[in-house]
């Protein structure tokens, strides 16, 4: 067993997607893991999430695949409407040609759904304890370990700390001490039974609505027992992140003049669910000694690719990965991991980042922009736009360490 001779854990700050599947990749090397959650209880906020074949390559890395398979909804395509005019923008086939393309689906599901699967995952193995209502404040850390120290002033002992502690990670605040970048994008989210939500929408698509500083999502979850709605807008107010109780009033003023197709999304859900958003620079380092980040703490994005959850599974079993190649049996071997797994993930993390701010600018795009952004996709073929997201969606377990 790879541990030294005090049969110290590593130490997975956060017990969210990210934290979960660093835990599950730490096990499969060998290791014992203690994960610290600030929360009372172990659970995920948030609605739906869009798992590209990638993320089902990577679950199936840390053996819950078929768990996150049996929770997911399997869509007929994405299609992007522009929400003026009604008039289809595109869409990406999502049925056996695509399966066929990637070797994996692409399908919906509820946020809480896949915390779940890695949550079973998590209890099917011994060698993951999980401390909830502890928060990471500090971290030391000397030649053989790293010390965490909670807000109760608890110290805890492991051979390394990974960082999963999200987008205000304490963690990333005492290396790195970089300030997020606040978006003026504000996100409202809600989830909708299936005899609520309007019959002329209810396809068994990712859905989304384009249009001038705004759009609008929906898609089916749980069996299409229930619906993901999701309103995007540019806010005219100075924002900061947060997460709060949702105004529809709020959310109306910003949707004028859209089609009464589209307008039906705004007015369905009783209670909302807002996001103002932030992603944070591209940095080339996110490692430190035997501390690394995970996830939001290492790569905080906009939502415009949908991949935020997606990429901190990638990261963890890369982490897993790169502990593997190094056959790491001694602390100085995690620090070379640890570069090898940061090497392996900055470019494309980066990339992600980088072009959700591009998307976003495509989808919220108004008078002579928006005519171009609707051209685009004219007379493409599925092997076009197949070709187009390989770069996203191409992920490998195989080939996802740097060279």
């Amino acid at each position: 067993m790879k541990q030294t001779a005090e049969s110290l854990p590593i130490l997975v700050a956060g017990g969210g997607i990210g934290g979960l599947a660093a835990a599950l990749a730490l096990t499969r090397q060998g290791f014992k893991v203690k994960v610290l959650e600030k929360s009372p209880e172990l659970g995920e906020i948030g609605a739906g999430v869009q798992f590209g074949p990638n993320a089902f390559a990577a679950l199936d890395a840390l053996g819950v695949g078929e768990k996150g398979r049996a929770r997911a909804v399997y869509t007929d395509d994405m299609v992007m409407h522009d929400c003026i005019d009604e008039s289809v923008v595109g869409v990406i086939e999502t049925g056996q040609a695509f399966l066929e393309y990637f070797g994996n689906p692409y399908a919906v599901c509820h946020r809480a759904d896949v915390h779940m699967s890695l949550l079973e995952g998590a209890r099917e193995t011994d060698r993951i304890e999980v401390h909830t209502s502890t928060e990471v404040v500090r971290v030391e850390q000397d030649d053989r370990t790293v010390t965490v120290f909670d807000q109760h002033g608890n110290a805890h002992h492991g051979l390394a700390l990974i960082a999963a502690d999200g987008v205000k990670s304490a963690v990333r605040e005492q290396y790195v001490g970089d300030d997020a970048r606040i978006s003026g994008h504000v996100v409202y989210r809600a989830v909708v039974d299936k005899k609520d939500f309007p019959k002329d929408l209810s396809w068994n698509s990712a859905s989304i609505w384009v249009g001038p500083n705004h759009h609008l999502v929906h898609y089916p979850l749980r069996g299409g027992e229930q619906f993901n709605v999701v309103v995007t807008f540019h806010s005219r107010e100075k924002e900061e992140w947060s997460v709060t109780q949702g105004s529809k009033v709020e959310v109306e003023s910003y949707f004028q003049g859209i089609s009464p197709k589209a307008r039906q999304l705004v007015d369905l859900p009783k209670s909302w669910k807002r996001w103002a958003t932030v992603d944070r620079e591209p940095i080339g380092q996110w490692t430190f000694g035997k501390v690394t980040l995970l996830g939001d703490a290492a790569h905080v994005t906009l939502q415009y690719l949908a991949q935020g959850a997606c990429m901190a599974i990638e990261d963890a079993v890369t982490l897993g990965e790169a502990i593997k190649q190094c056959d790491t049996i001694s602390n100085l071997d995690f620090e070379k991991a640890f570069d090898l797994y940061q090497r392996s993930r900055i470019t494309r993390t980066a990339r992600i980042v980088l072009s959700s701010r591009e998307m976003g600018k495509l989808y919220h795009a108004q008078g002579v922009e928006r005519l171009v952004r609707n051209d685009l996709w004219k007379n493409k073929t599925q092997a076009d736009f197949y070709r187009s997201i390989e770069w996203l969606y191409g992920w490998k377990v195989e080939n996802c360490l740097a060279k």
